[in-house]
């Protein structure tokens, strides 16, 4: 298959290379492609020319996180030798790596995924505005930095008003196009029927490359019916099945890093059963007051779990409002409810005319898709 986003590494290259360089920032929330982006980075580059760095897997106390990027460090110069005392100084001796670092006294590049993770720092003695530190820090030294986050609302933040070196790049949804050239084979289909497929499962994934990926590997492995993508999906939301654990991966992940939790669920759960809402509307059916529903929803941004749009709110992810409704209960669904509200989903998505009109065109072998099977 195809890596999504192909003209995003051209994008990147260029700030890299601009005189004076910029720092670009990738932005997209889980599932966008932005790991797979960078990796994607490391091969052009190449990896005596540039490190990588999961701050997400790495970040621990500054000293431990210290000793581990130099011990994986491709660069020969820059590296102190002297261990740090205290987590001030093993903060000051990575910002003091990242700025001196060299490539046969060229300037090296590194590449920080999850950058806002450094935030852990911040509860250790003397650091107090780690971030803000080490955006400095990049701004100031000869060295050329990518960095990316899935928090969009917090990276706006902490940047402020996008001062010059920083080039912001959202991830795009996945246009139709190239979720076609990333499908796999699937039997017999005729290039027709693929570029009506990768419609289908753009509409159905909102275009997130991770659910791309999951719908039409599904598609291709069902017994019999290939190229079914409503099946696909209903079998991946189930219980046991691979979205409904990635779904749960990414909630639990935002509510953690949300202030709130047990109300925050509440709300999502009341905007999984009906959105967009007014925030009077969400307060009055959480029974809370509107100031406090205000701060709860305000938090629920910033961790881009809803979004508001003409003061109404609703999920940011339409997949994982699905997920919600299905599995924030106390009982499992059976996989009978799983299909009708996978039905349900893709009815309210999918335009009404183009799947029936494909329909009657492609006989038999399409009237098996679940979608046609809603009276």
């Amino acid at each position: 298959m195809m890596a999504p986003h192909a003209g995003l590494e051209r994008r990147v290259i260029a700030a890299l290379e601009a005189t004076p360089p910029r720092i670009p920032v990738m932005l997209g929330g889980c599932g966008t492609g932005r790991t797979t982006a960078l990796h994607s980075l490391v091969d052009r580059l190449g990896r005596e020319d540039c490190q990588y760095i999961d701050v997400e897997r790495a970040a621990s106390t500054p000293e431990r996180f210290f000793g581990a990027v130099t011990t994986a460090s491709p660069f020969a110069e820059g590296v102190a030798a002297e261990t740090p005392g205290s987590a001030r100084e093993a903060f000051d001796h990575t910002l003091s790596y990242f700025a001196r670092a060299r490539v046969e006294h060229r300037p090296a590049t590194f590449l920080l995924d999850e950058v806002l993770e450094l935030r852990t720092f911040e509860s250790f003695p003397g650091l107090r505005h780690v971030l803000r530190e080490m955006l400095q820090s990049f701004q100031e030294s000869g060295n050329r930095f990518v960095l990316t986050s899935r928090y969009v609302a917090r990276m706006h933040r902490l940047l402020g008003d996008g001062a010059a070196p920083f080039e912001v790049i959202h991830l795009p949804a996945l246009s139709a196009n190239e979720v076609t050239a990333m499908l796999p084979p699937m039997g017999e289909s005729g290039t027709e029927d693929r570029n009506f497929l990768g419609r289908t499962i753009q509409v159905l994934a909102d275009g997130r490359a991770s659910y791309v990926r999951a719908i039409s590997e599904a598609a291709a492995g069902l017994s019999g019916r290939p190229g079914d993508p409503i099946s696909a999906l209903t079998a991946l939301l189930t219980s046991d099945g691979a979205l409904t654990a990635w779904c749960g991966y990414r909630y639990e992940l935002r509510l953690h890093r949300a202030r709130g939790y047990g109300a925050l669920k509440a709300i999502l759960e009341i905007l999984a059963d009906d959105e967009p809402l007014t925030l009077t509307q969400i307060a009055l059916r959480l029974h809370r007051t509107p100031g406090s529903t205000k701060d709860y929803l305000s938090w629920l941004e910033d961790v881009d779990l809803v979004v508001s749009r003409q003061k109404r709110y609703s999920f940011s992810d339409p997949l994982l409002r699905l997920w919600v409704r299905l599995h924030c209960r106390p009982v499992p669904p059976g996989v009978d409810e799983v299909a009708r509200e996978v039905q349900s989903y893709a009815l309210s998505r999918l335009p009404v005319a183009e799947p029936s009109m494909a329909m009657a065109g492609a006989g038999a072998e399409r009237k098996g898709w679940g979608i046609i099977e809603i009276d």
